[in-house]
């Protein structure tokens, strides 16, 4: 039997789940992470799974990978020192970047701009003009070039980036800088612009190909060393695959190459595994809502396609990369509460008691009140996590807690917890609206997917505020993001920037570009071993009306291009109907425009066989192992204690009640009720519409 290894690494628990292929029997292991080194935190979970399956490393044909490696090191400031080439004029692009604050009214006199990843003293001008058709304007000056290298050389540079001035058109000049640097720079890891980004406008090029080049090094050391640790694990037959941040995988020598591409790859994972599951119990529609130890991230699904975005937010940066369309709040499990004395009102997070000390409930020197410590605290956790290998200490937990109740006017250990949840849910309502309510969606008319080690607690609570039911709550929570690293598929996308009015085109000659862009995104995945005939081509075109500053991206329907004439008609209407849901009104008299065109490569799904089971009647009493006191809705409630293993379909549960499992614990509130569903899957709703 062979086996995938899917692997998700968060900021306080490390996630892996071992799936047979020919059964879809799945083997679940949970231990913390290890910032300083994640490749540790990994290997021993992965140790751990192979265990409880009785199987050798050598049976696992696949790892797959979703990783905060990027993400990491440009939160914690962490990355190289980076050299950026520009064409002369452009020194300063990435200083003067966007005239964009965030915040409300005079929100720029407290914002500190953030410092760009390259600096001033590193930025270099090269002399050589490309124009924005593609011709040379100006010869590059070879010998400039050599001297502005050896400049960065001696400033000591750790890693160089190259952004050029519509190289997008033409790379002829980057690929000669490229060559250059490695006889004036040996060794030194090179990022171009007309690679890492082949589109329009020079700043977000520039800041994405730095960004490219600020966290290479750190990811390839990386790929390396945990390839080489599988390696010498016993893991030879299987080969390393990172999730990208678009939900597809590439393999670890490509994410080594474009870090870039995977800095949304472990919310990724969960939206992709969150589609896995949703399509399972019969729902295409549905938000996400995975909440770990340190963020939560949300996002929207519909007809089981996540939404997709082109850019890619990570702190202060925002880069240009496709990325599932994700949001992410600093509310966690971990999250600490606690009272500005200036204020004295209560606040959650975004500071994070993360794996380390952890929350005051986990015994390991925390004393600060976290969001775990109030859920202990209210009777919601059980005394002991991921299958025992931690276990947490209630009178730690509240007396953490009863220092938010001393610094507030709430009388007792029991409100100041209610207050904490009840804070951090608002917090999370509040991300779920961003990719609902202010995207014209009504949550509403969609179902929510809980998952994460500490969604299944605040789920129930989140249905009640967004109205978005069922609340389905998956097997393995904890490990679904693992889950979706191992049920995802490569992929890999071609670009091309255009910039044309529609009445410049026809539908053969578009066509003829999308093909084109077809034959190189597939080529990657040809090169993997992938069929020819297993692959799935998709297609979509950024597109705006003339004049305006910004682009919407659309589903390009291949099919529409039939020499018939209907392919630009179709595209005009898709936009049309989009921007009319976004903005609520058209320009009728202005032209449409074509700015960028994608054509992505997907590989076959993988072999993973459902899994499904045993029937029962409704009545749950075989999966009691006892009952607790929770405080809920202000006052002390009896609740049923579950054992999830031993449900079965059919099986209606009643709130208030706890569903206890390996990796996750499920609050169902009073007035609620879950039913098991045949794939195994928890749903939630009120009883009175059920």
């Amino acid at each position: 039997m062979t086996y995938r290894l899917g692997v998700d690494v968060g900021g306080t628990f490390t996630d892996i789940l071992l799936v047979n292929e020919e059964t879809g029997e799945m083997f679940r292991a949970k231990t913390s992470s290890t910032p300083s080194d994640q490749s540790v935190g990994v290997l021993r979970g992965i140790g751990q799974a192979c265990q409880l399956a009785g199987i050798e490393l050598d049976q696992v044909t696949n790892v797959l990978h979703g990783t905060t490696i990027a993400t990491n090191a440009i939160l914690e400031g962490k990355g190289a020192r980076v050299g950026l080439v520009t064409t002369h004029g452009f020194r300063q692009v990435l200083q003067i970047a966007r005239s964009f604050v965030p915040g409300g009214l005079a929100g720029w006199i407290i914002w500190p701009k953030p410092e760009p990843l390259a600096d001033l003293e590193d930025t270099v001008e090269v002399r050589g003009r490309i124009g924005s058709k593609g011709d040379i304007v100006t010869p590059l000056d070879e010998d400039d070039v050599r001297e502005q290298l050896r400049k960065l050389k001696r400033q000591g540079v750790e890693a160089l980036s190259v952004s050029l001035i519509n190289s997008y058109a033409n790379s002829v000049h980057e690929l000669r800088v490229e060559e250059i640097a490695a006889e004036e720079m040996p060794g030194i890891a090179v990022s171009l612009s007309s690679l890492v980004l082949p589109e329009m406008r020079e700043y977000e090029r520039a800041i994405t190909t730095v960004a490219n080049a600020y966290v290479q090094p750190q990811v390839a050391s990386y790929m390396e060393n945990l390839e080489d640790q599988l390696m010498k694990s016993g893991a030879a037959n299987g080969r390393l695959y990172i999730l990208k941040s678009d939900g597809g995988l590439i393999s670890a020598g490509a994410a080594a190459d474009n870090p870039v591409s995977v800095m949304m790859s472990g919310p990724a994972g969960g939206v992709v595994g969150a589609v896995w599951v949703a399509e399972q119990a019969g729902f295409k529609d549905f938000l996400t809502f995975d909440m770990g130890g340190t963020s939560t991230d949300v996002a929207l699904v519909q007809n089981l396609q996540p939404r997709i975005g082109r850019e890619t937010t990570v702190g202060d940066l925002k880069v240009r990369a496709t990325s599932v369309d994700v949001r992410t709040v600093g509310a966690g499990g971990g999250s600490i509460a606690h009272v500005p004395p200036l204020t004295q009102a209560l606040r959650v997070g975004p500071q994070s008691a993360g794996a380390t000390p952890g929350p005051a409930a986990y015994g390991a020197g925390g004393t600060e009140p976290t969001v775990t410590d109030a859920n202990v605290v209210l009777g919601y956790l059980p005394t002991e996590l991921a299958g025992g290998e931690i276990k947490l200490d209630r009178e730690a937990a509240r007396i953490a807690v009863q220092s938010i109740a001393d610094a507030t006017s709430l009388t007792s250990v029991e409100a100041a917890a209610s207050g904490i949840i009840d804070i951090v849910n608002e917090n999370m309502f509040g991300a779920l609206r961003l990719v609902s309510v202010q995207q014209g969606f009504d949550p509403r008319d969609f179902a929510l997917v809980a998952f994460g080690g500490a969604g299944p607690l605040h789920a129930n609570a989140l249905g009640r505020l967004t109205g978005a039911w069922p609340v389905i709550i998956p097997p393995s929570p904890g490990v679904l993001c693992a889950y979706g690293d191992a049920t995802t598929s490569l992929r890999d996308e071609s670009v091309r920037t255009l910039v044309r009015g529609f009445g410049e085109l026809t539908d053969d000659s578009l066509r003829e570009i999308l093909e084109e862009r077809a034959n190189n995104a597939r080529s990657s995945l040809l090169a993997e071993g992938v069929p020819e005939s297993d692959l799935t081509l998709t297609y979509s075109a950024d597109l705006r009306y003339h004049g305006q500053g910004f682009e919407i991206p659309v589903v390009v329907d291949i099919e529409a291009f039939d020499g018939k004439g209907g392919g630009l008609d179709a595209l005009r209407k898709a936009f049309d109907d989009e921007h009319q849901r976004l903005f609520s009104f058209l320009l009728e008299k202005n032209e449409h425009e074509l700015v960028t065109v994608r054509a992505t490569a997907s590989g076959p799904r993988p072999n993973v066989s459902s899994t499904w089971i045993e029937e029962g009647g409704i009545d749950p009493v075989e999966a009691v192992t006892s009952t607790t006191e929770i405080f809920v809705d202000g006052a002390w409630a009896t609740a049923s204690v579950y054992d999830r293993q031993k449900l079965k379909a059919g099986n209606v549960i009643p709130g208030p009640a706890i569903i206890a499992e390996m990796d996750s614990t499920t609050l169902v509130l009073p007035a609620h009720a879950a039913t098991v569903h045949i794939s195994g899957s928890l749903l939630i709703r009120p009883t009175s519409s059920n």
